[in-house]
């Protein structure tokens, strides 16, 4: 029982102590030199960063919160730019546009004639599968009344200046339509010569159009075809406005000239010479 007590008694001394050195070290505040570390000891970790790219985070927000037609523009034009096929996930980190969180942008993009989708990926799908200028010939030809330019615009990147090369090269016609204003392209296959006699070629140049636009324009639609101009409609808006017609000079039909004469000779391309 002695040994007992003892041992209590040395136990409460050894508390006692301990106190008395955590009492003195709180009074006299952290140590000025910090102990050293080991060798072998890991290096801290570095502290949190937080993003201070505000205005990017602006920018995503704004796209995401914008119209449906908006963000599938931003995509359709990744895709056409890049020709290449992209998940969801792609398209998110590309242009912030996030298809997983916004369904119906998805179900748009998915139904889009201008976009495929094979349940996994997204890619640009043009009219026409064209690849380079041969595919593009050989397609041309297959149109001999004419292909719109237009659908053939987005076949692949270089197509335009390919369209150009095969006109350089005269296997091809580049034409306006007066209708849409838009070029169409024609076949001009050389396996198919058009020899036009001499006679019907100074027939052609040979005609004089009528010098009044009005008398062309009448002339055009008594033949079934629709006029380019509205020389009615520009002269009644130049009345109302205030603005004087020019006054037609008349000329002695000895002072035409043949540099003069309004004829079909400025259309030489239509024949073979």
């Amino acid at each position: 029982m002695a040994s007992l007590q003892e041992s209590l008694q040395r136990f409460k001394k050894q508390q006692e102590k301990c106190q008395a050195i955590t009492s003195m070290a709180a009074r006299a505040g952290p140590s000025k030199g910090a102990p050293p570390r080991p060798a072998n000891a890991k290096p801290p970790a570095p502290a949190v960063k937080f993003s201070n790219d505000t205005e990017r985070l602006q920018h995503i927000n704004t796209i995401r919160k914008g119209p449906v037609g908006s963000q599938m523009k931003r995509v359709i034009d990744l895709l056409l730019e890049t020709r290449q096929a992209f998940t969801p996930e792609q398209i998110n980190e590309a242009c912030y546009v996030d298809l997983i969180g916004n369904k119906p942008v998805f179900d748009s993009l998915r139904k889009n004639v201008k976009v495929y989708y094979d349940g996994n990926r997204f890619s640009y799908k043009s009219k026409h599968a064209l690849k380079n200028k041969e595919q593009l010939l050989i397609l041309i030809r297959k149109f001999p009344e004419g292909i719109a330019v237009i659908d053939l615009k987005d076949a692949y990147p270089t197509v335009m200046e390919d369209l150009q090369a095969l006109k350089g090269a005269g296997q091809i016609w580049l034409l306006s339509n007066f209708d849409s204003q838009e070029d169409i392209a024609f076949p001009n296959d050389p396996r198919v010569p058009i020899k036009v006699d001499d006679d019907l070629k100074q027939l052609f140049r040979g005609i004089e159009l009528p010098r009044d636009m009005l008398d062309i324009e009448r002339d055009l639609q008594k033949n079934g075809m629709k006029p380019a101009t509205n020389t009615a409609k520009r002269r009644a808006m130049a009345q109302v406005h205030g603005i004087a017609p020019k006054p037609k000079t008349k000329k002695k039909k000895h002072e035409i000239s043949k540099r003069t004469k309004l004829t079909n000779a400025h259309l030489p391309e239509l024949f073979k010479l």
